[in-house]
């Protein structure tokens, strides 16, 4: 029996989607395709059926989509940019996905940016893979049957968080799987450095998005058993004396260009209280070493270089914590960051005496 897919692409506009549109048109296993979109005016197009929906990620888009699939598999697009699938690509990703019995599959594809074409590798998706920002690409795959089962069992409606419910759903009874294959080609326009999104999720502008990601991951957990409920002992300050209140900690190897400023960064703080700075120097060897020992003089530096050489940067951080000069309050600071003012650790410590902290 042919095999089917409907596929799901958003849509602001036919010059955005049609050549998206006329690739998968070309292909025989397409049986329909679906123009999700929240404009009311929006323009129709030949042998595509318009599909008003709100926020693309939103609950009432999963389950809009989840009404109007009727093939065997479906495949949603999620960027508005052209989509260049490979040569049997889509059959590729249905073949194996039935052969898998996966909830999804997703692929290694490629990146235009500008006239450069990228390699853009993807992870296989794993039980605890629960960031809502986890990179399956722009061309997600399901069968359809557990695409319907899963969004049967939404509880909550979300106008940011409807995608990631759905994925959680959907891995709590069939496998997402990853193809070790490059089958598509999207083009990409965050051209960020990966360094600079990762913080996005903190920018006060995303908070309400945020708030709806954690209750969907909290609903999550408590659904496969893995919820922890929040029942902590309240740490006692009082209970053990310490030579420092606060220890600001700084893991290193090869930042000559940056440790000095950080260094001087900790040093000028003005503080109520007594603080030491542990630099952990893991082996360098392009001058960081000696930029470290240019402050010997000042008391408050523990300049310590550790006789392991297997240690990284968590290992380094742990060495700091259990050395004995470790004050109450431990601080990490990276070798290239700097404190915003002379007042960063003592706010920081406050924080934690004014409120209180669970163990």
């Amino acid at each position: 029996m042919k095999l089917t897919v409907n596929c799901f692409i958003p849509y602001m506009g036919k010059a955005q989607a049609e050549k998206t549109i006329q690739g998968l048109q070309s292909l025989q296993v397409v049986d329909k395709i679906f123009l999700l979109t929240n404009a009311p005016d929006a323009e129709p197009i030949s042998g595509c059926e318009l599909l008003p929906i709100g926020h693309l990620y939103a609950t009432d888009s999963i389950r809009a989509i989840a009404e109007h699939t009727h093939a065997d598999f479906t495949l949603l697009y999620t960027k508005y940019t052209t989509l260049e699938l490979g040569l049997f690509a889509l059959e590729r990703m249905m073949h194996i996905a039935t052969d898998t019995k996966a909830g999804m599959v997703y692929a290694d594809h490629y990146q235009r940016i500008d006239a450069d074409i990228q390699k853009a590798p993807v992870i296989d998706y794993q039980e605890g893979s629960l960031r809502d920002d986890f990179n399956f690409g722009s061309v997600l795959l399901f069968r359809s049957t557990a695409f319907r089962e899963a969004a049967s069992r939404i509880k909550t409606d979300y106008q940011y968080a409807g995608w990631y419910d759905m994925r959680l759903k959907l891995s709590q009874t069939a496998p997402l799987i990853h193809i070790n294959e490059y089958l598509y080609t999207e083009i990409e326009e965050d051209v960020r450095r990966s360094g600079e999104k990762i913080f996005d999720y903190v920018d006060p502008r995303n908070r309400g998005v945020q708030i709806e990601m954690e209750q969907a991951c909290t609903e999550h957990l408590q659904e496969v058993g893995g919820y922890l409920q929040p029942d902590f002992r309240t740490v006692d300050f009082t209970s053990t004396s310490f030579a420092y209140e606060a220890s600001v900690i700084i893991p290193v190897r090869n930042r000559i260009r940056t440790i000095r400023d950080a260094i001087h960064s900790v040093l000028n703080q003005k503080t109520d209280f007594k603080f030491n700075l542990i630099v952990i120097d893991n082996h360098s060897t392009d001058g960081t070493t000696e930029a470290i020992q240019e402050f010997a003089s000042d008391k408050r530096l523990t300049h310590l270089i550790p006789e392991r050489k297997d240690l990284g940067i968590g290992g380094c951080w742990n060495f700091g914590v259990h050395h004995p000069h470790c004050g109450k309050f431990a601080v990490q600071l990276d070798s290239d960051d700097v404190y915003s003012d002379e007042k960063s650790l003592r706010t920081l410590v406050k924080l934690f005496m004014n409120k209180t902290a669970p163990w």
